[in-house]
């Protein structure tokens, strides 16, 4: 697919936009101020596939936090400012690689300009993060309600801000936990700028509904070419937003991480326990860091027929497992063996 043209935007080490691959995004929720915990976590998510962390910055000793962890580990940190501009001037002079400030609680437009002042000295980028929740009431009011008009409107004007201090080094997020909303903002907003756009739907939920809602909206953008940086905002441990961002992009195609596998959903003609046989070669798949696709299917019909393309699968045939590579079986073993007879052949490749 065509990825909408934007400007490329340094993070740290990490490029957002432009020719940039769609980096993926989480955040810390240790207790702020302690830094072992927040190294712990920053380690664990970087470890799962993270590429850009962000953390709260509510006071002086989460601001220590980042100056510590900047010189601990290697990976861009944005700092995540609510209410008080100072904590991003701050944060900025600890190091911090980005800033992402919610305008319409930031303060009046002079606070914003001296965020943008101190970014622009260090060469900081700034993501104008706008949700549901910070509409200024003036523009809720000329749209009878909270909408995507209102969010594109709201972060228009404060792009204008940052434009008129010759400021660009810009990304933009529209969070709704409507995702129809959320798809609109963005698509209408695609049109107007050619700043990186940072895509999620806000308030998702927990592990399986907010990875649902999420998929839902941010899928449909990227696959149309929009956004450049995700994050699945779930209320899990933060590595569940990892392990559901990195499958929207290998769903997608956008991006490769490892082994892929696929796997059939079982009918009357499996003879085996495919559930139990996929999920522990998913398990398993999680270590190998290998570009090959696997296929688990369950009976002779599904198995080298139509998983023909998959470098290497297992499919079970009357109580037996076969292992075939090409579309052409190359080993029977009893049910109980195939597993361990899959990656037998897998370290073969």
């Amino acid at each position: 697919m065509e990825r909408r043209k934007t400007k490329k935007i340094m993070v740290g080490k990490v490029g957002v936009g432009g020719d940039s691959q769609v980096s993926i995004q989480s955040m810390l929720n240790t207790k702020n101020g302690d830094f072992e915990a927040a190294k712990k976590q920053t380690e664990a998510l970087v470890n799962a596939g993270c590429d850009i962390v962000r953390l709260a910055v509510t006071d002086d000793a989460s601001v220590e936090v980042v100056r510590t962890l900047k010189q601990t580990v290697d990976v861009p940190l944005v700092a995540d400012i609510q209410f008080d501009y100072r904590l991003a001037l701050k944060a900025v002079d600890a190091g911090i690689d980005k800033i992402r400030i919610n305008p319409g609680n930031i303060g009046n437009d002079d606070k914003v300009r001296a965020v943008v002042e101190k970014a622009s000295e260090k060469n900081i980028p700034i993501r104008i993060g706008v949700n549901t929740g910070s509409i200024s009431q003036n523009i809720i009011d000329r749209y009878g309600g909270r909408s995507a008009r209102g969010l594109v409107e709201e972060a228009m004007r404060h792009v204008k801000i940052l434009e008129e201090n010759s400021f660009k080094d810009i990304i933009i997020s529209l969070k709704a936990s409507s995702v129809p909303m959320m798809i609109e903002s963005y698509r209408m907003i695609a049109d107007m700028v050619d700043y990186p756009l940072h895509l999620g739907v806000t308030e998702a939920g927990t592990a399986y509904s907010g990875t649902v809602k999420s998929a839902v909206g941010i899928g449909a953008l990227l696959s149309e070419g929009v956004g450049d940086t995700i994050r699945v905002s779930l209320t899990a441990d933060p590595v569940e937003e990892i392990t559901a961002a990195k499958e929207i992009l290998s769903a997608l195609e956008l991006r490769r991480f490892g082994a892929t596998m696929v796997s059939c959903p079982t009918c009357a003609r499996c003879t085996v326990d495919l559930i139990s046989i996929a999920n522990e070669v998913s398990e398993r798949l999680k270590t190998l860091n290998r570009e090959i696709k696997v296929a688990v299917m369950g009976c002779v019909v599904n198995g080298p027929g139509e998983a023909r393309d998959a470098d290497i699968g297992i499919t079970g045939a009357k109580g037996e497992g076969l292992v075939f590579r090409g579309g052409e079986i190359i080993r029977r073993v009893p049910e109980s063996e195939i597993v361990d007879t899959l990656f037998e052949e897998i370290a073969k490749i």
